[in-house]
């Protein structure tokens, strides 16, 4: 702002130009002013750390008992947020809903697309009395709707029903916006959770009840200025200032390079296409033909398919769980497996072949789950619930890149036994050395065209401080059944490395490195 002091009319009108050519040569995006939310980090803590192996572990259990079911707005679609771990979430955000406003800590969630809170009408759930919890009666603004809701997690569960009221985002004000007021909330997630609910920021094909997300709203009322959203993470500072959300466009002072930008593939998540992952600048091969991925801030880790994630696990000396399965394939089958491979079978025909898979040329089935088989690709997607048939696709993936790279059959088979050792738990956790970070590897994704590649220090965490501290690998594995699968899930490890913007109005996803 500028201060005008005792001047002539020529001295105000100077003053003025200049103010005007100073508004002319400044960024688009500071020009017109961006709407900020401050991120409040906190570490990860060895309670909710070991709470989310136990949530895990039980998400797990869950997911394979009820496998690709959907519990989203997207009816026939498999549901990432049924898999979602909030344990270890890191970042959260101030909002307030009614008038005056009712102020709440939220996780800003691009993987998800309900804003829901605790309501004061949860009675019987321990976790709403450990938060902030919404009273309609306090607020002028509220509008009843009482229509039910429920959201299952992979790690918990909410339930309650719909209201509309005004939803304050910054200097935003969001009118009639609604949200689900949970009443209940059963299990350890949400009970030792640092936050109070979720504002997801996907799109409304994955919302439960179809309801409007908060983002679309803010767009349709002409809150900001350009249907953009931005996601900085600050990683540089161990406690203070996390980061920020920017709505209506980016901050350049939160990024260093130019973004490159790849299109929406699937509404619903930020989903887009992703190529090759590459192991200390070399190809695993996994995705040279193309993957799908998302670009999740409501998920901590990074996460992708078991296959290659242990592989990645084995080259940063990350200890994981023994499979005593994967072991068994390998002594009993993996000499079979390799003479199909040599003999061009079809890959996605060999653990039939084996035994221990059904596969009949249009579908793989076990244990009650049935997978469409993409004839084109030539290769099952399925999320198979039985061990030894899931560790035997496995191994093929495996194999089948050891083989690219000319290894002797018996460095291949010996290589597969070592991968066994380096499992991860599912939806777990590997830890590695806090030592050792020197001696590992990049991790690289293509995205766009270009490598967007990860050192130790980005996808290590740190668990404690001093003699005491330990290391868990930023990588976990999370198989997402069709249709929505195989999937990678970039989360909080991948942007706090690259500045995220999301581009609503020209429906893309852009990356940078972040400041």
């Amino acid at each position: 702002m500028f201060q005008i002091a005792t001047m002539g009319t020529r001295g105000v009108a100077l003053v003025l130009l200049g103010a005007v050519l100073l508004q002319a040569l400044l960024p688009a995006s500071a020009a017109e002013g961006l709407v900020r939310i401050a991120l409040k980090k906190r570490p990860i803590d060895e309670n909710s750390r070991v709470a989310a192996q136990l949530s895990g572990e039980e998400g797990a259990r869950r997911l394979g008992l009820r496998g690709a079911n959907s519990l989203g707005g997207g009816g026939s679609e498999g549901d990432i947020v049924a898999l979602k771990n909030y344990m270890n979430a890191q970042y959260f955000g101030e909002i307030g809903i009614g008038t005056p406003p009712q102020k709440f800590t939220v996780i800003f969630d691009t993987g998800s697309s309900n804003l829901w809170v605790p309501s004061s009408k949860c009675y019987f759930s321990i976790a709403c009395f450990f938060h902030s919890r919404y009273k309609s009666g306090q607020s002028s603004t509220y509008q009843k709707n009482g229509k039910p809701a429920a959201i299952q997690y992979g790690t918990g569960s909410i339930a309650g029903f719909f209201s509309e009221d005004s939803v304050t985002v910054g200097d935003l004000v969001v009118k009639d916006q609604e949200f689900i007021e949970a009443t209940k909330e059963p299990g350890l997630t949400f009970m030792v959770a640092k936050f109070d609910g979720i504002l997801g920021l996907g799109f409304q094909e994955i919302s439960v009840g179809d309801a409007v997300p908060v983002w679309y709203k803010m767009v349709e009322q002409g809150l900001v200025s350009d249907p953009v959203f931005s996601f900085w993470f600050n990683r540089h500072s161990d406690e203070g200032e996390g980061g920020e959300i920017v709505f209506g466009g980016m901050d350049p002072s939160h990024y260093k390079s130019n973004h490159t930008y790849v299109p929406v593939t699937q509404k619903g998540y930020w989903q887009f296409e992703m190529g090759d992952v590459l192991i200390g600048g070399k190809t695993t091969g996994f995705c040279a033909s193309g993957c799908s991925a998302i670009a999740d801030s409501g998920t901590s880790l990074l996460a992708g398919p078991t296959a290659i994630i242990t592989e990645i696990n084995e080259k940063i000396g990350a200890t994981g769980v023994v499979s005593q399965e994967c072991k068994t394939v390998v002594s009993q089958y993996g000499q079979q497996i390799l003479d199909l491979l040599l003999a061009e079978t079809q890959p996605a025909k060999i653990c039939s072949q084996v035994g221990l898979c059904t596969f009949d040329g249009t579908h793989g089935v076990s244990a009650e789950i049935k997978s469409v088989v993409d004839d084109e690709a030539g290769k099952s997607n399925g999320l198979h619930s039985d061990a030894m048939c899931n560790a035997c696709e496995m191994a093929v993936v495996w194999m089948q890149n050891q083989l690219a790279q000319n290894k002797t059959q018996d460095r291949i088979l010996n290589y597969i036994n070592q991968l066994c050792d380096k499992l991860p738990s599912p939806m777990g956790e590997s830890s590695v050395d806090c030592g050792s970070l020197a001696s590992m590897p990049e991790i690289a994704f293509t995205i766009g065209g270009k490598q967007f590649a990860l050192k130790p220090e980005q996808y290590i965490l740190k668990v404690g401080e001093g003699p005491a501290a330990q290391c868990i690998s930023g990588f976990t594995a999370m198989d997402i059944p069709p249709p929505r699968g195989p999937l990678w899930i970039l989360g909080d490890v991948f942007m706090g490395a690259y500045h995220t913007v999301f581009d609503y109005g020209k429906m893309r996803v852009g990356f940078a490195k972040s400041a």
